[in-house]
């Protein structure tokens, strides 16, 4: 009986006026939401019901901010990177190099984040290890109120705990011989990240003049596509930079992402879940790491769970013509069935995929993102997309949803792009499966955001446009998602100059024999080659060609591909050209741990940002 009653409100919530946010409470912008073609909610209420039938209702309730403040500031800080700066270890390392590439309103938000934190401390009669003027300093600058402190402060910067002595940190700028603003003013439909986002962002709360909000506020109900703005060092995606540097990313975005929403004016929380054992073995409720770490042994270098690939491939091998796919739900008891082969036959290879029909792997998806033990999108950042929905302005949505993507642990994001290149095939086919974009959204929104143990509350239901439009925004700009901002590299490469602080006068005494050692080892293997080399001119190797080596004049218009072109002509005559990898130029080492340059990179322009990296043409290693 509760059900029912339950349900006729669902019900009541799912009428044309009742689908909106009151005015006071919209969650998404007037423009973007009133751009949409919602249409009924009913597909996202037939969802969720169908979920809580099912008894598999996704993740575990979530603990929200307590009062023990200090604890999520903590693991805040430890995520940024900067967990020295709460163990009361010497500053040295990550720390230190992560602090020296910050911008001032960055540096600002970590120095409130480690303000509060160190006051939560003292209110609980604790003394904090590490107090926040022995980290940072500024000229008669004193505590700042929180609501004041959404502004950029004077500048500060962080200090040795030995010498005391404030100093200041300039306004951000990218590392040398790379521009500041990009070469050519981007197009209406492009989005330029050669600026850190909190910079426009703090631009657009102080309502002075920004360009992204110039070129949206024109007319945002057409602007619903946006295109990364190609800049001459070329585009970057996830998967061309070295893991070390996306753990660097990963720690840049998440300060970055929180400057960002306080410029806007936005909390931003934090889950603290309560940690339960998670399983190690089988195929559902187990970690994602931990089925990569199995599926790796089948076959190496595997990003996404094997199973969750295959579920894929059957669905669009099957279902992407299929009328109502995702939506027509599979019979319970045979999904319920077919779980439990998938469990005990899948890894010795011995389960059937020709008994799965397509709506029972539909049902097999959704059971499989539902019941991983921490969601797709993890506990931590999960308030983070959902406040997303708060932002009034279009580009400054897609801008948090990238810095999200950057934040998200490898094997989350990668599967995540799986999933979501599948949704847009189902969309592309539309005119025959009469799944819509907005149909697809509305059903998988309730999987990837509402968690177990969670009534279907009031204010749920007002936020479904909200999180269906988010789902949205994941499909449509995935190209632009997967892409690294380049003032993230910029702050990289600038880590990575970084001088590293001395620990003992042993290790340092060391340290410079080895470095000497070091060049004088590569000066004499490279001095036979490079002394012909002028400005301008690179030596690029390619030890999978006969000819191993070829040095390249440069100029304003040499790019990447001319390069890859000239290594092609000289193996298209080979015998085994038919059977080589394809290969990508590489830049390795300098102020970068390995990228994968994109074809379009303008290679001058490069070789001034880094001009002494090594510049490699080899297949990819994933």
């Amino acid at each position: 009986m509760h059900r029912k009653v339950r349900y006729q409100g669902l019900d009541r919530m799912t009428s044309p006026e009742a689908q909106r946010p009151p005015p006071t409470e919209r969650s998404v912008s007037q423009d973007s939401q009133d751009s949409l073609d919602c249409g009924s909610m009913e597909d996202y209420w037939s969802e969720m019901k169908s979920i809580e039938e099912s008894g598999h209702g996704g993740y575990e309730e979530l603990e929200r901010r307590s009062s023990d403040e200090a604890e999520l500031e903590e693991a805040w800080l430890q995520e940024a990177g900067l967990s020295t700066l709460v163990s009361g270890a010497p500053g040295d390392g990550p720390t230190e190099a992560i602090l020296s590439t910050l911008t001032r309103s960055q540096a600002a938000l970590v120095r409130k984040r480690l303000d509060n934190y160190t006051q939560t401390l003292r209110k609980r009669n604790k003394q904090p290890i590490r107090h926040v003027r022995d980290v940072f300093s500024s000229v008669d600058a004193p505590s700042i109120p929180a609501k004041e402190q959404i502004a950029p402060v004077s500048p500060i910067s962080p200090i040795s705990p030995k010498t005391q002595r404030p100093s200041k940190l300039p306004i951000w700028m990218p590392v040398k011989g790379e521009s500041r603003v990009p070469d050519c003013e981007p197009s209406r439909d492009t989005l330029s990240s050669e600026v850190p986002y909190s910079e426009g962002a703090a631009a657009h709360r102080k309502g002075k003049d920004c360009l992204d909000c110039q070129r949206v506020r024109r007319d945002d109900r057409t602007a619903q596509t946006i295109q990364p703005f190609r800049p001459k060092l070329g585009l970057t995606k996830v998967r061309d930079l070295s893991s070390e540097d996306m753990k660097k990313i990963s720690c840049i975005s998440l300060i970055e992402l929180s400057t960002f929403y306080d410029c806007l004016g936005i909390e931003l929380k934090r889950n603290r879940t309560v940690r339960s054992k998670a399983r190690e073995s089988g195929i559902f409720g187990v970690p994602l790491a931990t089925l990569l770490e199995n599926d790796q042994k089948l076959i190496p270098g595997s990003k996404v769970p094997l199973v969750f690939r295959k579920i894929l491939s059957k669905l669009e091998q099957t279902g992407l013509q299929t009328e109502g796919i995702l939506r027509v739900p599979g019979s319970a008891s045979r999904v319920k069935h077919l779980r439990q082969e998938l469990e005990s036959k899948f890894y010795e290879d011995r389960f059937d995929w020709d008994q799965v029909r397509h709506n029972d792997a539909s049902g097999l998806l959704k059971m499989f993102i539902r019941e991983l033990p921490c969601p797709l999108l993890t506990h931590q950042h999960l308030p983070a997309f959902v406040a997303v929905q708060k932002i009034s302005l279009f580009k400054h949505q897609i801008q948090a949803l990238h810095l999200l993507i950057m934040l998200l642990p490898e094997p989350n994001r990668d599967t995540l792009k799986a999933l979501l290149e599948f949704l847009r095939k189902v969309v592309a086919n539309e005119d025959k499966n009469r799944m819509s974009l907005w149909n697809v959204s509305m059903i998988v929104a309730p999987n990837l955001f509402i968690s177990r143990g969670k009534s279907t509350k009031l204010e749920e239901m007002q936020g479904a446009p909200g999180s269906a439009q988010l789902v949205r925004l994941l499909i449509t700009h995935q190209d632009l998602l997967w892409t690294v901002p380049s003032f993230l590299i910029s702050q990289v490469r600038k880590m990575n100059e970084a001088p590293v602080s001395k620990k003992t006068p042993g290790s340092e005494k060391t340290k410079r024999r080895l470095l000497r050692r070091r060049n004088a080892e590569r000066d004499k293997g490279e001095r036979s080659e490079v002394s012909d080399l002028r400005e301008g001119v690179i030596r690029v190797h390619a030890p999978l060609h006969a000819k191993v080596s070829m040095a390249i004049q440069l100029d304003s218009e040499t790019k990447a591909k001319d390069v890859m072109a000239r290594f092609d002509c000289e193996t298209r005559g080979s015998r085994s050209s038919s059977k080589r990898q394809r290969q990508y130029l590489f830049e390795v080492g300098g102020n970068i741990g390995e990228r994968c340059l994109d074809p379009e990179t303008h290679l001058l322009d490069l070789y001034r940002v880094n001009p002494t990296c090594e510049w490699i043409f080899k297949p990819r290693t994933t």
